[in-house]
């Protein structure tokens, strides 16, 4: 999810035409749903925040990181960058994808190595500074990426049952979606055996623009070491440019400077 997370992420491009031949395996109903969520989205141009991530591992011990947000969504691209502020140990690392359609890159700036590691396909399952989110958590959820079915609905939910159309880490999704504010309000990521590995529970939603929400919170469980990563949002700025620059590699290493 775009900013979704970022994020986290959090969350996050017109969209393009989708073929019969691409719908034929799937609920065009589910795919309506999910393409309003989008739409609603993709109303947010620009936006800058504050985040916190705080790691909890299986004992409950935390660890926690200060970081820079910023993104951005115009037509079909999107861009997002994320500067670790606190801690010392972090201070400065930076991640960086950049989406144009379905193509992604993602970049990841240690200042240690003082060098750019763009992240491979064979890594989009690895997790992200430690935390619960991989780096393919933190891509961004395009309509044309999945094959969607409805899976259940009430008055209060809808959820959708999503399979990526590529190499995916998850054998299929559960997005549950909000009917009033078209937020997704939950995510379930399954494996192959069936059986249910993480869930992305998000709260605290507010209305930044009309008709568009943004959670304030985000938590991603990990249900098989028992363990968890929250991320809250502040100080969110909306429709404010941002400079080209931020989104480079120039961007990657000057951090928070």
């Amino acid at each position: 999810m775009k900013n979704f997370l970022p994020v986290i992420g959090i969350l996050l491009l017109i969209l393009p035409v989708t073929t019969a031949a691409q719908n034929a395996d799937e609920d065009p109903r589910a795919r309506e749903i999910f393409e309003e969520v989008d739409q609603r989205r993709e109303r947010i141009d620009y936006e800058t925040a504050d985040m916190q991530m705080i790691i909890y591992d299986a004992r409950g011990r935390t660890r926690n990181r200060q970081i820079q947000s910023f993104s951005y969504n115009r037509n079909e691209t999107s861009r997002s960058l994320l500067v670790f502020e606190e801690p010392a140990n972090v201070r400065g690392t930076a991640f960086l994808t950049l989406s144009e359609g379905s193509d992604e890159v993602q970049k990841l700036y240690l200042p240690a190595l003082q060098r750019i590691k763009i992240i491979s396909a064979s890594e989009q399952g690895d997790r992200f500074m430690g935390s619960d989110f991989t780096y393919e958590d933190l891509g961004d959820r395009q309509p044309e990426d999945y094959r969607f079915q409805m899976h259940a609905e009430t008055d209060t939910s809808y959820v959708l049952r999503a399979e990526k159309r590529d190499q995916s880490q998850y054998a299929w999704l559960y997005f549950h979606v909000d009917p009033d504010r078209y937020v997704v309000e939950k995510i379930e990521y399954f494996n192959a055996q069936g059986d249910m590995i993480k869930r992305l529970e998000a709260t605290g939603h507010e209305q930044v623009l009309e008709g568009v929400w943004q959670a304030g919170a985000m938590v991603m469980h990990d249900l098989t070491e028992n363990r968890k990563t929250e991320l809250r949002w502040s100080d969110r700025t909306i429709g404010t440019p941002i400079p080209e620059w931020r989104f480079t590699d120039r961007g990657l290493r000057r951090g928070i400077n």
